[in-house]
């Protein structure tokens, strides 16, 4: 099923019809089948592995970041990377500290803190190139709920967000106490594994996935000499993050954010999970001045991976069609 949009424009919402257009291509011969990769330092001096897929010199379009999901990494974002690159815009996708090949410090894993590594790493890619500045944001689950912060705190450096599968996330709702939510939500032990074994794992799980994006999965670990495997984030940090997230609360910040936030939930039907979803996204869409939905349904929670064509196509006619101007 294609994407429905809902925009609120103040005073009233209305529906539009699906817009997920096929994506366009512009002059694309300076666009790689893989990025170039580079290290941004953050205030505290931890060093972030940044992916760039081309640069704003080289496209007509605008620039783009991309912010992933706990436990993820940015090579989850090839497919919609390359494909938003293709379609003319400077895009470079980052790993958060503690995840892929960035630093993996002991502290600084609190959501304003990584709100905080965000902005810098948008402060050192303007300092690189100029047309870097103003560009639009795009995290995906924890990472949507980084966007929203970073919309909150640093508003005046974006031209918008767009939160995939997240940003509305509030575990508190479903987890009043911290140590049930870490009962319920610590991770599998997946250290010692054989890299083979879970690549199938993911495979069987995800059928309808293209060999990049289970490359892309299999990026969250490492792949250590004796063929096993060994997450990137450890478990302690893990947990430390998931703290952080269940701490946060979007709801209390929708009246703060100026700048439009686009989002793209995956849905199920009509289960709870998603009833819940669709409750707090209508609340979001209600109270920011600027926003707009687009339902994936149905979806993995990792839709950008599953559907590279169709979310880039989303994104970039939000772009195309002023959303974010």
């Amino acid at each position: 099923m294609r994407p429905m949009t809902l925009e609120r424009e103040t005073p009233s919402v209305r529906f539009v019809t699906p817009c997920a257009k096929t994506p366009c291509r512009c002059d694309n011969r300076k666009v790689t089948s893989a990025p170039t990769s580079q290290h941004l330092t953050v205030r505290d001096g931890v060093s972030l592995r940044a992916l760039q897929w081309s640069t704003p010199n080289e496209s007509p379009g605008i620039p783009i970041v991309l912010i992933h999901g706990l436990a993820s990494n940015a090579r989850l974002w090839d497919g919609p990377a390359r494909l938003l690159s293709q379609m003319g815009h400077a895009v470079v996708a980052i790993d958060l500290r503690g995840h892929g090949l960035s630093d993996k410090p002991d502290h600084g894993y609190a959501m304003s803190d990584i709100a905080a590594d965000v902005s810098d790493v948008l402060d050192a890619l303007e300092q690189q190139q100029r047309k870097w500045a103003n560009p639009l944001i795009l995290g995906q689950s924890w990472g949507g709920n980084i966007v929203v912060e970073v919309a909150h705190l640093f508003g005046h450096k974006i031209r918008g967000a767009v939160a995939v599968d997240g940003g509305t996330i509030e575990l508190q709702k479903a987890f009043p106490e911290w140590e049930e939510c870490k009962r319920a939500l610590t991770p599998p032990a997946l250290a010692g594994m054989s890299y083979e074994r879970l690549r199938s794992y993911i495979r069987a799980a995800h059928l309808d996935w293209s060999e990049e994006a289970i490359d892309g999965q299999m990026y969250n670990m490492e792949h250590l000499a004796d063929g096993t495997i060994k997450p990137w984030l450890t478990l302690e940090r893990h947990l430390t993050v998931l703290r952080g997230l269940w701490e946060h609360s979007p709801s209390l910040l929708w009246n703060e954010i100026s700048v439009p936030i686009l989002f793209t939930p995956a849905a199920r039907g009509n289960d709870e999970h998603t009833v819940v979803k669709r409750a707090q996204i209508q609340h979001a869409l209600d109270q920011l001045p600027k926003s707009r939905v687009e339902w994936f349904d149905p979806a993995d929670h990792d839709l950008h991976a599953q559907f590279p064509d169709r979310f880039a196509a989303v994104v970039n006619d939000a772009i195309t069609s002023g959303f974010f101007s």
